[in-house]
Protein backbone atom coordinates (compact mmCIF):
# COMPACT_ATOMS: atom_id res chain seq x y z
CA UNK A 1 0.00 0.00 0.00
CA UNK A 2 1.87 3.43 -1.05
CA UNK A 3 1.50 5.84 1.23
CA UNK A 4 1.29 9.82 -0.38
CA UNK A 5 2.66 12.42 1.17
CA UNK A 6 2.34 16.15 1.21
CA UNK A 7 5.53 18.24 0.24
CA UNK A 8 5.87 21.00 2.47
CA UNK A 9 9.03 22.93 3.36
CA UNK A 10 11.25 21.05 1.29
CA UNK A 11 10.31 17.15 3.11
CA UNK A 12 8.00 14.62 2.65
CA UNK A 13 5.17 14.68 5.64
CA UNK A 14 1.74 13.11 6.44
CA UNK A 15 -0.78 15.77 7.28
CA UNK A 16 -0.98 17.58 10.56
CA UNK A 17 -3.64 15.84 11.80
CA UNK A 18 -2.47 12.08 10.44
CA UNK A 19 -6.07 11.56 8.95
CA UNK A 20 -5.78 9.98 5.27
CA UNK A 21 -7.90 9.04 2.41
CA UNK A 22 -8.43 6.01 0.21
CA UNK A 23 -6.49 6.42 -3.55
CA UNK A 24 -8.56 3.90 -5.88
CA UNK A 25 -7.64 2.65 -9.47
CA UNK A 26 -10.27 3.28 -12.00
CA UNK A 27 -9.58 0.01 -13.84
CA UNK A 28 -10.20 -2.23 -10.92
CA UNK A 29 -12.31 -0.44 -8.38
CA UNK A 30 -9.45 -1.31 -5.83
CA UNK A 31 -7.96 1.09 -3.40
CA UNK A 32 -4.02 0.96 -3.94
CA UNK A 33 -2.52 3.93 -2.02
CA UNK A 34 -3.31 6.54 0.73
CA UNK A 35 -3.45 10.40 0.61
CA UNK A 36 -3.47 12.71 3.27
CA UNK A 37 -6.61 14.63 4.05
CA UNK A 38 -5.02 17.69 5.13
CA UNK A 39 -6.67 20.87 6.47
CA UNK A 40 -6.35 24.45 7.29
CA UNK A 41 -3.69 23.48 8.94
CA UNK A 42 -1.28 22.16 6.66
CA UNK A 43 -1.92 24.97 4.72
CA UNK A 44 -0.40 27.79 7.39
CA UNK A 45 2.76 25.21 7.90
CA UNK A 46 3.03 25.48 4.30
CA UNK A 47 2.22 29.21 4.08
CA UNK A 48 5.06 30.47 7.12
CA UNK A 49 7.80 28.46 4.85
CA UNK A 50 6.36 29.92 1.65
CA UNK A 51 7.10 33.61 3.49
CA UNK A 52 10.83 32.15 4.90
CA UNK A 53 11.42 31.36 1.13
CA UNK A 54 9.81 34.30 -1.26
CA UNK A 55 12.63 37.08 -0.63
CA UNK A 56 15.11 34.65 -1.77
CA UNK A 57 12.96 32.86 -4.53
CA UNK A 58 12.16 36.72 -5.85
CA UNK A 59 15.73 37.72 -5.96
CA UNK A 60 17.33 35.09 -7.59
CA UNK A 61 16.51 35.91 -10.70
CA UNK A 62 15.14 34.63 -13.87
CA UNK A 63 18.37 33.08 -15.43
CA UNK A 64 18.28 30.51 -11.70
CA UNK A 65 14.64 30.09 -11.48
CA UNK A 66 14.79 28.57 -15.39
CA UNK A 67 17.55 26.21 -13.90
CA UNK A 68 15.55 24.71 -11.21
CA UNK A 69 12.43 24.00 -13.81
CA UNK A 70 14.63 22.68 -16.26
CA UNK A 71 16.43 20.55 -13.81
CA UNK A 72 12.80 19.41 -13.21
CA UNK A 73 11.96 18.85 -16.79
CA UNK A 74 14.56 16.56 -17.00
CA UNK A 75 13.96 14.48 -13.33
CA UNK A 76 10.59 13.71 -14.92
CA UNK A 77 11.91 12.48 -18.48
CA UNK A 78 14.42 10.49 -16.87
CA UNK A 79 11.51 8.58 -15.10
CA UNK A 80 9.02 9.21 -17.99
CA UNK A 81 7.86 5.27 -17.71
CA UNK A 82 7.40 5.35 -14.33
CA UNK A 83 5.70 8.74 -14.14
CA UNK A 84 3.04 7.05 -16.91
CA UNK A 85 2.41 3.81 -15.73
CA UNK A 86 1.51 5.83 -11.94
CA UNK A 87 -0.46 8.24 -14.43
CA UNK A 88 -2.38 5.45 -15.99
CA UNK A 89 -3.05 3.57 -12.61
CA UNK A 90 -4.04 6.56 -11.30
CA UNK A 91 -6.55 8.13 -13.53
CA UNK A 92 -7.64 5.35 -15.70
CA UNK A 93 -6.29 6.42 -19.07
CA UNK A 94 -4.43 4.09 -21.26
CA UNK A 95 -0.98 3.57 -20.87
CA UNK A 96 0.34 4.61 -24.69
CA UNK A 97 -1.46 7.84 -24.08
CA UNK A 98 -0.16 8.28 -20.71
CA UNK A 99 3.27 7.70 -22.62
CA UNK A 100 2.68 9.29 -25.96
CA UNK A 101 0.89 12.53 -24.32
CA UNK A 102 0.37 13.04 -20.60
CA UNK A 103 3.89 12.61 -19.25
CA UNK A 104 5.38 14.45 -22.38
CA UNK A 105 3.35 17.12 -22.25
CA UNK A 106 4.43 17.68 -18.64
CA UNK A 107 8.11 17.75 -19.38
CA UNK A 108 7.15 19.96 -21.94
CA UNK A 109 5.55 22.85 -19.51
CA UNK A 110 8.66 23.09 -17.38
CA UNK A 111 10.68 23.58 -20.39
CA UNK A 112 8.48 26.10 -21.87
CA UNK A 113 8.25 27.79 -18.81
CA UNK A 114 11.76 27.40 -18.13
CA UNK A 115 12.88 29.34 -21.78
CA UNK A 116 9.75 31.48 -21.42
CA UNK A 117 10.66 33.53 -18.23
CA UNK A 118 13.83 34.38 -19.53
CA UNK A 119 12.74 36.05 -22.92
CA UNK A 120 9.64 37.74 -20.52
CA UNK A 121 9.94 41.06 -21.89
CA UNK A 122 7.92 44.44 -20.40
CA UNK A 123 6.87 47.99 -22.26
CA UNK A 124 8.85 51.38 -22.67
CA UNK A 125 7.03 54.30 -24.07
CA UNK A 126 9.44 56.97 -24.55
CA UNK A 127 8.12 60.64 -25.46
CA UNK A 128 9.00 63.27 -27.05
CA UNK A 129 8.82 65.73 -23.81
CA UNK A 130 11.72 63.83 -22.30
CA UNK A 131 9.27 61.51 -20.23
CA UNK A 132 10.21 57.80 -19.94
CA UNK A 133 7.45 55.28 -18.79
CA UNK A 134 8.34 51.90 -18.32
CA UNK A 135 6.64 48.78 -16.90
CA UNK A 136 8.20 46.25 -14.10
CA UNK A 137 6.41 43.07 -13.86
CA UNK A 138 7.06 41.35 -10.43
CA UNK A 139 6.14 38.54 -8.66
CA UNK A 140 2.82 38.71 -6.79
CA UNK A 141 3.85 36.91 -3.87
CA UNK A 142 2.40 33.27 -2.68
CA UNK A 143 -0.12 31.64 -5.12
CA UNK A 144 -2.94 29.36 -5.06
CA UNK A 145 -2.67 26.55 -7.96
CA UNK A 146 -5.54 23.75 -7.91
CA UNK A 147 -5.47 21.24 -10.57
CA UNK A 148 -8.14 18.92 -11.94
CA UNK A 149 -8.13 15.05 -12.29
CA UNK A 150 -8.25 14.57 -16.01
CA UNK A 151 -5.16 15.05 -16.87
CA UNK A 152 -2.75 15.35 -14.23
CA UNK A 153 0.42 16.36 -13.98
CA UNK A 154 -0.23 17.72 -17.62
CA UNK A 155 -2.13 20.70 -16.17
CA UNK A 156 -0.59 20.30 -12.79
CA UNK A 157 3.04 21.46 -14.31
CA UNK A 158 0.93 23.74 -16.73
CA UNK A 159 0.01 25.86 -13.81
CA UNK A 160 2.97 25.72 -11.15
CA UNK A 161 5.59 26.55 -14.03
CA UNK A 162 5.23 29.98 -15.08
CA UNK A 163 3.85 30.55 -11.18
CA UNK A 164 7.23 29.51 -10.07
CA UNK A 165 9.12 31.22 -13.49
CA UNK A 166 8.04 34.43 -12.29
CA UNK A 167 9.36 34.21 -9.00
CA UNK A 168 6.31 33.23 -6.99
CA UNK A 169 5.90 30.86 -4.02
CA UNK A 170 3.21 28.15 -4.82
CA UNK A 171 0.60 26.28 -2.90
CA UNK A 172 -0.43 23.52 -4.88
CA UNK A 173 -3.67 21.14 -4.15
CA UNK A 174 -3.44 18.09 -7.22
CA UNK A 175 -6.96 16.27 -7.67
CA UNK A 176 -7.67 13.91 -4.91
CA UNK A 177 -8.83 11.18 -6.82
CA UNK A 178 -5.25 11.32 -9.27
CA UNK A 179 -2.22 12.65 -6.20
CA UNK A 180 0.54 10.14 -7.60
CA UNK A 181 2.22 11.97 -10.28
CA UNK A 182 2.32 14.93 -7.99
CA UNK A 183 3.22 13.06 -5.38
CA UNK A 184 6.45 11.46 -7.89
CA UNK A 185 6.99 15.43 -8.73
CA UNK A 186 7.25 16.13 -5.39
CA UNK A 187 10.19 13.29 -5.11
CA UNK A 188 11.91 15.21 -8.42
CA UNK A 189 11.69 18.43 -6.33
CA UNK A 190 13.79 16.91 -3.76
CA UNK A 191 16.00 15.54 -5.88
CA UNK A 192 17.22 18.50 -7.71
CA UNK A 193 17.28 20.34 -5.08
CA UNK A 194 14.64 23.19 -5.28
CA UNK A 195 14.78 25.03 -2.34
CA UNK A 196 12.14 24.54 1.16
CA UNK A 197 9.60 26.64 0.73
CA UNK A 198 9.27 27.66 -3.06
CA UNK A 199 6.76 24.63 -3.77
CA UNK A 200 4.17 23.10 -1.36
CA UNK A 201 1.83 19.99 -2.49
CA UNK A 202 -0.22 19.46 -0.47
CA UNK A 203 -3.28 16.37 -0.97
CA UNK A 204 -6.65 16.34 0.37
CA UNK A 205 -10.93 16.90 -0.31
CA UNK A 206 -11.56 20.57 -2.16
CA UNK A 207 -13.89 21.17 0.42
CA UNK A 208 -11.26 21.22 2.96
CA UNK A 209 -7.88 22.03 1.53
CA UNK A 210 -8.65 23.34 -1.71
CA UNK A 211 -11.29 26.05 0.37
CA UNK A 212 -8.43 26.54 2.76
CA UNK A 213 -6.18 27.72 -0.03
CA UNK A 214 -8.58 30.05 -2.04
CA UNK A 215 -9.66 31.68 1.32
CA UNK A 216 -6.72 32.16 3.41
CA UNK A 217 -5.78 36.25 3.45
CA UNK A 218 -1.64 35.24 2.62
CA UNK A 219 -2.43 33.96 -0.76
CA UNK A 220 -3.20 36.57 -3.30
CA UNK A 221 -3.50 34.67 -6.56
CA UNK A 222 -5.81 31.38 -7.28
CA UNK A 223 -5.48 29.62 -10.64
CA UNK A 224 -7.76 27.13 -10.75
CA UNK A 225 -8.73 24.48 -13.38
CA UNK A 226 -12.03 22.25 -12.75
CA UNK A 227 -15.47 22.63 -13.02
CA UNK A 228 -17.59 25.56 -13.39
CA UNK A 229 -19.79 24.77 -10.56
CA UNK A 230 -16.74 24.92 -8.44
CA UNK A 231 -15.25 27.57 -9.85
CA UNK A 232 -18.67 29.83 -9.52
CA UNK A 233 -17.55 28.95 -5.64
CA UNK A 234 -14.17 30.44 -5.90
CA UNK A 235 -15.29 33.73 -7.38
CA UNK A 236 -17.80 34.72 -4.74
CA UNK A 237 -15.05 33.97 -2.24
CA UNK A 238 -12.26 35.91 -3.97
CA UNK A 239 -14.01 38.42 -5.19
CA UNK A 240 -14.78 40.22 -2.23
CA UNK A 241 -11.06 40.19 -1.16
CA UNK A 242 -9.74 40.97 -4.86
CA UNK A 243 -7.64 37.93 -5.42
CA UNK A 244 -6.51 37.83 -8.81
CA UNK A 245 -8.50 34.94 -10.34
CA UNK A 246 -7.40 32.79 -14.05
CA UNK A 247 -10.80 30.25 -13.84
CA UNK A 248 -10.24 27.64 -16.49
CA UNK A 249 -13.70 25.74 -16.18
CA UNK A 250 -16.12 23.34 -18.11
CA UNK A 251 -17.32 22.92 -21.85
CA UNK A 252 -19.79 21.57 -24.04
CA UNK A 253 -18.08 21.93 -27.22
CA UNK A 254 -19.12 21.30 -31.00
CA UNK A 255 -17.52 20.19 -33.90
CA UNK A 256 -18.95 21.51 -37.23
CA UNK A 257 -18.77 19.54 -40.08
CA UNK A 258 -19.36 20.92 -43.86
CA UNK A 259 -20.18 18.98 -46.72
CA UNK A 260 -17.10 19.76 -48.15
CA UNK A 261 -14.97 18.64 -45.96
CA UNK A 262 -11.57 16.25 -46.41
CA UNK A 263 -13.89 13.45 -45.48
CA UNK A 264 -11.18 10.98 -44.23
CA UNK A 265 -9.42 12.98 -42.23
CA UNK A 266 -12.29 14.40 -40.67
CA UNK A 267 -13.91 11.27 -39.67
CA UNK A 268 -10.07 10.17 -38.07
CA UNK A 269 -10.19 12.86 -36.05
CA UNK A 270 -13.73 13.24 -34.88
CA UNK A 271 -13.53 10.18 -33.36
CA UNK A 272 -10.63 11.07 -31.60
CA UNK A 273 -11.74 14.18 -30.74
CA UNK A 274 -15.28 12.40 -29.18
CA UNK A 275 -13.10 9.92 -27.13
CA UNK A 276 -10.03 10.54 -26.56
CA UNK A 277 -8.75 10.29 -22.65
CA UNK A 278 -12.66 8.53 -22.39
CA UNK A 279 -13.98 11.98 -23.88
CA UNK A 280 -12.35 13.16 -20.28
CA UNK A 281 -11.16 16.34 -21.53
CA UNK A 282 -12.66 19.73 -21.50
CA UNK A 283 -11.34 20.40 -24.92
CA UNK A 284 -13.23 17.03 -26.54
CA UNK A 285 -16.54 17.73 -29.00
CA UNK A 286 -19.23 16.12 -27.70
CA UNK A 287 -21.86 17.65 -29.79
CA UNK A 288 -21.31 16.53 -33.57
CA UNK A 289 -23.32 18.92 -36.05
CA UNK A 290 -22.70 17.55 -40.00
CA UNK A 291 -23.93 19.64 -43.24
CA UNK A 292 -27.36 17.42 -44.66
CA UNK A 293 -25.50 16.44 -48.09
CA UNK A 294 -23.32 14.10 -46.17
CA UNK A 295 -24.80 13.27 -43.12
CA UNK A 296 -26.05 9.42 -43.56
CA UNK A 297 -22.74 8.72 -44.63
CA UNK A 298 -20.59 10.63 -42.00
CA UNK A 299 -22.68 8.95 -39.49
CA UNK A 300 -23.06 5.72 -40.41
CA UNK A 301 -18.63 5.42 -40.54
CA UNK A 302 -18.57 7.52 -37.69
CA UNK A 303 -20.73 4.99 -35.68
CA UNK A 304 -19.11 1.65 -37.19
CA UNK A 305 -14.90 3.56 -36.21
CA UNK A 306 -16.80 3.87 -32.77
CA UNK A 307 -18.02 0.61 -31.85
CA UNK A 308 -14.27 -0.30 -31.87
CA UNK A 309 -13.08 1.21 -29.22
CA UNK A 310 -14.26 -1.10 -26.87
CA UNK A 311 -12.84 -0.41 -23.19
CA UNK A 312 -10.04 -2.94 -21.97
CA UNK A 313 -7.49 -2.71 -19.26
CA UNK A 314 -5.67 0.39 -20.02
CA UNK A 315 -2.22 -1.07 -18.81
CA UNK A 316 -2.77 -3.33 -22.38
CA UNK A 317 -0.57 -1.44 -25.10
CA UNK A 318 -3.44 -2.42 -27.40
CA UNK A 319 -6.04 -0.76 -25.50
CA UNK A 320 -7.82 2.34 -27.00
CA UNK A 321 -10.39 3.10 -24.22
CA UNK A 322 -9.50 3.17 -20.23
CA UNK A 323 -11.57 3.56 -17.07
CA UNK A 324 -13.56 6.38 -15.94
CA UNK A 325 -11.75 8.03 -13.12
CA UNK A 326 -14.10 7.16 -9.83
CA UNK A 327 -17.13 5.74 -9.43
CA UNK A 328 -19.50 8.90 -8.81
CA UNK A 329 -18.45 9.92 -12.11
CA UNK A 330 -19.45 6.62 -13.78
CA UNK A 331 -22.33 6.81 -12.49
CA UNK A 332 -22.76 10.27 -13.80
CA UNK A 333 -22.31 9.85 -17.38
CA UNK A 334 -24.64 6.67 -17.12
CA UNK A 335 -27.52 9.30 -15.79
CA UNK A 336 -26.86 11.66 -19.14
CA UNK A 337 -27.22 8.38 -21.13
CA UNK A 338 -30.73 7.50 -19.38
CA UNK A 339 -31.77 11.11 -19.75
CA UNK A 340 -30.94 11.02 -23.45
CA UNK A 341 -33.31 8.40 -23.79
CA UNK A 342 -35.56 10.00 -21.94
CA UNK A 343 -35.62 13.24 -23.95
CA UNK A 344 -36.11 10.91 -27.28
CA UNK A 345 -32.55 10.55 -28.02
CA UNK A 346 -31.86 6.79 -30.24
CA UNK A 347 -28.62 5.40 -29.12
CA UNK A 348 -26.80 4.14 -32.15
CA UNK A 349 -23.89 2.38 -30.59
CA UNK A 350 -22.45 1.68 -27.15
CA UNK A 351 -24.71 3.21 -23.91
CA UNK A 352 -24.15 0.28 -21.47
CA UNK A 353 -21.30 0.37 -18.30
CA UNK A 354 -18.38 -2.93 -19.39
CA UNK A 355 -17.17 -5.05 -17.36
CA UNK A 356 -13.79 -6.43 -18.72
CA UNK A 357 -12.37 -9.97 -17.57
CA UNK A 358 -9.58 -10.61 -15.45
CA UNK A 359 -8.31 -7.84 -13.04
CA UNK A 360 -10.50 -5.20 -14.65
CA UNK A 361 -14.13 -6.59 -13.94
CA UNK A 362 -14.59 -4.45 -11.50
CA UNK A 363 -13.42 -1.19 -13.03
CA UNK A 364 -15.57 1.61 -13.89
CA UNK A 365 -15.88 1.31 -17.78
CA UNK A 366 -18.56 2.95 -20.10
CA UNK A 367 -18.66 1.62 -23.99
CA UNK A 368 -17.97 5.02 -26.15
CA UNK A 369 -21.92 6.43 -26.88
CA UNK A 370 -23.28 7.88 -29.74
CA UNK A 371 -26.80 9.54 -29.95
CA UNK A 372 -29.23 10.37 -33.02
CA UNK A 373 -31.98 12.52 -32.39
CA UNK A 374 -32.06 15.42 -29.79
CA UNK A 375 -32.65 18.88 -30.09
CA UNK A 376 -29.59 21.30 -30.02
CA UNK A 377 -31.31 22.74 -26.63
CA UNK A 378 -32.38 19.92 -24.75
CA UNK A 379 -30.30 19.37 -21.39
CA UNK A 380 -28.37 16.55 -23.17
CA UNK A 381 -26.69 19.05 -25.41
CA UNK A 382 -26.17 22.08 -23.22
CA UNK A 383 -24.55 20.30 -20.04
CA UNK A 384 -21.35 19.42 -19.83
CA UNK A 385 -21.08 15.73 -19.22
CA UNK A 386 -17.11 14.74 -19.31
CA UNK A 387 -17.10 10.93 -20.52
CA UNK A 388 -17.28 8.87 -23.58
CA UNK A 389 -20.81 10.32 -25.04
CA UNK A 390 -21.49 12.21 -27.90
CA UNK A 391 -24.33 13.67 -30.02
CA UNK A 392 -25.24 14.00 -33.53
CA UNK A 393 -26.84 15.97 -35.49
CA UNK A 394 -27.33 17.69 -39.18
CA UNK A 395 -27.96 21.33 -40.27
CA UNK A 396 -28.20 23.05 -43.70
CA UNK A 397 -27.44 26.40 -43.17
CA UNK A 398 -23.98 28.21 -41.26
CA UNK A 399 -26.22 30.53 -39.70
CA UNK A 400 -27.99 27.72 -38.29
CA UNK A 401 -24.80 26.09 -36.81
CA UNK A 402 -23.39 28.68 -35.55
CA UNK A 403 -26.66 29.25 -33.57
CA UNK A 404 -26.54 25.45 -32.43
CA UNK A 405 -22.41 26.17 -31.36
CA UNK A 406 -23.18 29.08 -29.56
CA UNK A 407 -26.51 28.35 -27.61
CA UNK A 408 -24.55 26.68 -24.37
CA UNK A 409 -24.09 28.33 -21.74
CA UNK A 410 -20.43 27.61 -22.14
CA UNK A 411 -17.66 28.62 -24.29
CA UNK A 412 -14.18 27.00 -24.68
CA UNK A 413 -13.62 25.11 -27.89
CA UNK A 414 -14.60 24.17 -31.32
CA UNK A 415 -13.63 22.79 -34.33
CA UNK A 416 -14.53 23.15 -37.81
CA UNK A 417 -14.09 20.90 -40.93
CA UNK A 418 -14.36 22.57 -44.76
CA UNK A 419 -11.56 23.10 -47.90
CA UNK A 420 -13.93 26.72 -47.95
CA UNK A 421 -10.71 29.33 -46.72
CA UNK A 422 -14.05 31.87 -46.73
CA UNK A 423 -16.05 29.92 -44.87
CA UNK A 424 -13.35 28.75 -42.31
CA UNK A 425 -12.75 32.47 -41.66
CA UNK A 426 -16.31 33.39 -41.79
CA UNK A 427 -17.58 30.81 -38.97
CA UNK A 428 -14.42 31.66 -36.42
CA UNK A 429 -15.40 35.09 -36.43
CA UNK A 430 -19.20 34.51 -35.42
CA UNK A 431 -18.35 31.64 -32.70
CA UNK A 432 -18.32 33.27 -29.29
CA UNK A 433 -15.51 30.55 -28.28
CA UNK A 434 -11.96 30.83 -27.11
CA UNK A 435 -10.67 28.50 -29.13
CA UNK A 436 -11.17 27.62 -32.72
CA UNK A 437 -9.54 24.74 -34.52
CA UNK A 438 -9.56 25.05 -38.42
CA UNK A 439 -9.56 21.40 -40.10
CA UNK A 440 -7.58 19.85 -37.11
CA UNK A 441 -8.15 19.27 -33.22
CA UNK A 442 -5.89 19.28 -29.69
CA UNK A 443 -3.33 20.89 -31.96
CA UNK A 444 -1.28 23.05 -28.97
CA UNK A 445 1.58 25.84 -29.58
CA UNK A 446 2.31 26.90 -25.75
CA UNK A 447 3.07 30.48 -26.87
CA UNK A 448 -0.63 30.92 -27.77
CA UNK A 449 -3.57 32.17 -24.78
CA UNK A 450 -5.74 28.73 -23.48
CA UNK A 451 -9.07 29.81 -22.08
CA UNK A 452 -13.09 30.37 -23.09
CA UNK A 453 -15.64 32.83 -22.92
CA UNK A 454 -19.03 32.33 -20.89
CA UNK A 455 -18.81 30.00 -18.39
CA UNK A 456 -16.35 28.36 -19.46
CA UNK A 457 -13.70 30.59 -17.44
CA UNK A 458 -12.11 33.92 -16.97
CA UNK A 459 -8.79 34.92 -17.99
CA UNK A 460 -6.23 33.29 -20.18
CA UNK A 461 -3.38 30.47 -19.59
CA UNK A 462 -0.25 29.95 -21.50
CA UNK A 463 2.23 31.47 -22.83
CA UNK A 464 3.29 35.30 -22.10
CA UNK A 465 -0.28 35.52 -20.50
CA UNK A 466 0.57 33.21 -17.69
CA UNK A 467 3.67 34.78 -17.09
CA UNK A 468 1.58 38.06 -17.21
CA UNK A 469 -1.08 36.36 -14.72
CA UNK A 470 1.13 35.33 -12.32
CA UNK A 471 3.03 39.08 -11.92
CA UNK A 472 1.85 42.60 -11.32
CA UNK A 473 2.62 45.37 -13.70
CA UNK A 474 4.06 48.51 -12.20
CA UNK A 475 4.40 52.04 -14.40
CA UNK A 476 7.26 54.01 -13.51
CA UNK A 477 7.48 57.24 -14.93
CA UNK A 478 10.70 59.30 -15.26
CA UNK A 479 11.78 62.69 -16.03
CA UNK A 480 14.90 62.95 -18.26
CA UNK A 481 15.25 66.50 -18.15
CA UNK A 482 18.28 67.75 -16.85
CA UNK A 483 17.99 68.12 -12.75
CA UNK A 484 15.42 65.76 -13.21
CA UNK A 485 12.28 68.50 -13.22
CA UNK A 486 9.67 68.77 -16.05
Amino acid sequence: MIQIQNYIDGALVPAVNGRTLDNYEPATGAVYSTLPRSNADDVAVALASAKRAFPQWKALGPEDRSKYLQKIADGIEARLEEFARAETVDNGKPLWLSRSVDIPRAVQNMSFFASAIRNFSSEAHPTTDNILNYTLRQPIGIVGCISPWNLPLYLFTWKIAPALASGNCVIAKPSELTPMTAFLFSQVCIEVGLPAGVLAIIHGLGAEIGSAIVDHSDISAISFTGGTTTGATIARNAAPVFKKLSLELGGKNATIIFDDCDFEDTLKTTVRSSFANQGEICLCGSRIYVQRGIYERFKNEFVERVKKLQPADPLIETSKQGALVSKEHLEKVLSYIQLAKDEGGTILCGGNQVFPEGRCANGWFVQPTVIEGLPYDCRTNQEEIFGPVVTIQPFDSEDEVVQYANSTKYGLATSVWTSNLTTAHRVAANLHIGIVWINCWLVRDLRTPFGGVKQSGVGREGGFEALRFFTEPKNVCISLQPGGSH
